[in-house]
C-alpha cells in the first residue's frame, strides 16, 4: 500500500472497526485479525472506534484492507441480509473443513487471503494468474 494520510488512516480504522464490531468479534479476535501486539487492549479498541488510527504499519494496513474486501464480498454474497456475513464466518465451510473465522484467527494474513479468495473470484484470479511481463 502507498503512504496513507492521517485522514485516510482514520477512515480505514473506523471502517474496519465498524466491520469487526458488526461481526461481533471479541477484542482478542480483533487484535489477532489485525496482527496487533498484546499491548493493545480493550481501551485501545475504544480509541480506534472514536479518535485514534491503527498503528502506521503496512502489515496492519494490509490486514485491514483484506477485512474491508471480505466485508464487501460478503455484502455482495448476501445483499438482502447484512447479518449473514457474521453468520457465514461462524459456520463450518465445506472447502475449509472448519469455520472461516477459525481460519482467519489461526492463519493470520494468509487466512485473510484464503477467505477473500473464496469469496471474491476476481481476487482469486488475480493471485492465481501469472504476472504479465
Amino acid at each position: 500500500m502507498s503512504e496513507m494520510s492521517t485522514d485516510e488512516r482514520m477512515l480505514l480504522t473506523r471502517a474496519t472497526m465498524t466491520i469487526l464490531d458488526s461481526w461481533r468479534l471479541a477484542t482478542e479476535e480483533m487484535q489477532t485479525l489485525l496482527g496487533l501486539p498484546d499491548s493493545f487492549r480493550s481501551r485501545s479498541f475504544q480509541k480506534f472506534r472514536s479518535h485514534e488510527t491503527f498503528p502506521d504499519d503496512p502489515a496492519v494496513e494490509r490486514r485491514a484492507d483484506y477485512i474491508l474486501r471480505i466485508a464487501g464480498a460478503l455484502r455482495t454474497s448476501f445483499p438482502t441480509n447484512p447479518t449473514m456475513g457474521g453468520r457465514w464466518l461462524r459456520q463450518k465451510h465445506r472447502r475449509f473443513g472448519r469455520t472461516p473465522l477459525s481460519l482467519l484467527l489461526e492463519q493470520g494474513e494468509q487466512g485473510l487471503v484464503v477467505v477473500l479468495a473464496e469469496l471474491d473470484c476476481t481476487f482469486s484470479w488475480d493471485i492465481s494468474s501469472p504476472t504479465s511481463v
